[in-house]
């Protein structure tokens, strides 16, 4: 009996060393595994298309991106005079110093903000068709503007500028300014025999101080396009002026503004109409010149100046020539295979300096 305890002892002496021979531990308790986690179902891929005309994002500014644009109005007439509206991108193309440049953006504008300075000589020639003058540019007015969006500024002038009515697009506001406008002489010293008369001077004032902006637009900048026009009412005769003809064609340039010229004067008194002076300062700026004979032919060519404002071409280029150097441009609109009609624009601007670079 005893013998058999010592060898029960003695197997499980072995056994336990056995087990640590062999370095072999309890298994632990297995561990439940946690589920996977959830992810949300992906959405099937949309097949691409191609955009449409409609998503495409557009806008009325010709500016966008990069460097610079010079933007042209032009209007074509036809042999009677007539506008033509039928133009294409294709029939034109833009010269400066006779270099041909690369159009940006063409196209035929009938709705962007016009600011027209109506500018009316009050010397002796026009003492006895002033009313009418006064008459027909208050109903040009009426029919041109758009309340909201174009404006009108009144200026007279003598041997000195007088701002009557800055701009504004109230009618009833412009209307009142024509109201006050009184005819009345006064002589200068630069004149025994007539009323001294500054055109030039305020031709230059009127496109500096009134409808100036640069002409020149950065593709960066948001601001608006706009026509800016002068309508002057003279004879053209300049006695008094402290500025030439060329000054005030250069600071239209400048300003990019056009002048229409309409040629009024008591050729029974006076010496009659500069029609030389009135032709210069439309063709170099882009307008055109009328020389009316009655007040029918006086609201008839308000209303031809109304019809190419409201049927203007606008070229936008960016000019290969990209030195800041203030020099002049020429420029030239050319049209092919249209030898019917002429072209009426500006002749050319200013290019921007490097102290106006933004």
């Amino acid at each position: 009996m005893k013998r058999f305890a010592v060898i029960s002892i003695i197997a499980t002496l072995l056994t336990a060393m056995a087990l640590a021979q062999t370095g072999q531990k309890p298994k632990p308790a297995p561990v439940p595994a946690k589920p996977p986690a959830k992810t949300p179902p992906q959405q099937p891929a949309k097949p691409s298309q191609p955009m449409s005309e409609d998503d495409i994002p557009t806008s009325d500014d010709t500016v966008k991106i990069g460097a610079d644009l010079v933007n042209v109005f032009f209007s074509v007439v036809d042999k009677n005079n007539r506008v033509v509206s039928d133009l294409r991108e294709n029939d034109i193309a833009i010269f400066e110093d006779g270099q041909p440049q690369e159009v940006f953006t063409f196209k035929r504008e009938a709705t962007l903000p016009i600011s027209i300075a109506i500018l009316l000589d009050l010397s002796g020639s026009q003492e006895y068709t002033f009313p009418r003058e006064k008459q027909a540019a208050g109903e040009f007015l009426r029919s041109v503007l758009r309340p909201g969006k174009d404006s009108a500024a009144i200026l007279t002038f003598q041997d000195d500028v007088d701002l009557v009515q800055g701009l504004t697009s109230r009618l009833d506001t412009l209307q009142r300014a024509f109201d006050e406008i009184q005819y009345s002489r006064r002589f200068g010293a630069g004149s025994s025999r007539r009323q001294a008369t500054a055109l030039y001077d305020a031709v230059y004032v009127t496109a500096d101080e009134i409808l100036s902006h640069d002409d020149v637009r950065s593709r960066r900048a948001d601001d608006s396009i706009s026509r800016r026009a002068i309508i002057l009412m003279t004879d053209g005769v300049d006695n008094a002026s402290t500025r030439k003809l060329d000054d005030a064609i250069d600071r239209a340039w400048r300003a990019g503004v056009v002048i229409y010229t309409i040629g009024i004067g008591d050729r029974f008194r006076f010496e009659g109409v500069r029609e030389d002076v009135l032709r210069r300062m439309a063709e170099e700026t882009g307008g055109r010149f009328y020389f009316p004979h009655g007040a029918d032919d006086l609201l008839e060519d308000f209303k031809q100046i109304e019809s190419e404002l409201r049927s203007q071409y606008l070229v936008a280029y960016a000019p290969s020539n990209t030195n800041r150097d203030g020099s002049f441009r020429r420029l030239e609109v050319r049209l092919a295979d249209r030898k019917d009609v002429r072209l009426v624009h500006r002749r050319g601007y200013y290019a921007p300096t490097e102290e106006t670079k933004k």
